[in-house]
């Protein structure tokens, strides 16, 4: 079976405050603080597709967010791309080698060679960034309820 998030962030949005509140006058938590976060879900997952890097666009398209399980409000926004990690946290300088040739060779390479000194990746954070303005954009739906939009 395979694992769907292979490298995800998830949030927690702090209700208690609103949830007493509305408990107060609806005894349970308000179907509008709910669709609040799930915009908010979406609101995240649209902005770490925003900045995700480009090349095939494979990465970008593999970003979804979903209702994180347990108890109370919240969502989870990550990616089933292996490589996700490497782009947003980079990588160090490392050696590649071959695994099932003697020598490493690609097109326009004068000759194999049997290993290649990689210099590493600089970090392209996506997530981090995104998870980061959730707070804002639950504030922005939150606005809208109290506001009756």
């Amino acid at each position: 079976m395979a694992r769907y998030f292979e490298t995800s962030a998830s949030a927690r949005i702090d209700t208690r405050a609103y949830e007493r509140g509305l408990r107060r006058y609806l005894g349970r938590m308000s179907d509008d603080v709910r669709k609040a976060v799930e915009r908010t879900g979406v609101d995240v997952q649209n902005e770490a597709r925003r900045l995700a890097p480009v090349d095939t666009g494979r990465l970008r398209s593999s970003i979804v967010a979903r209702p994180s399980r347990g108890r109370g409000a919240g969502y989870e926004v990550g990616t089933n791309v292996t490589y996700a990690a490497a782009v947003e946290y980079g990588t160090a300088p490392h050696v590649i080698v071959p695994k099932n040739r003697k020598a490493l060779y690609w097109p326009g390479a004068a000759h194999p060679v049997a290993k290649v000194n990689h210099p590493g990746t600089k970090a392209q954070p996506f997530l981090r960034p995104a998870i980061e303005r959730t707070d804002f954009f639950f504030r922005f739906h939150m606005a809208g309820v109290r506001g009756g939009r």
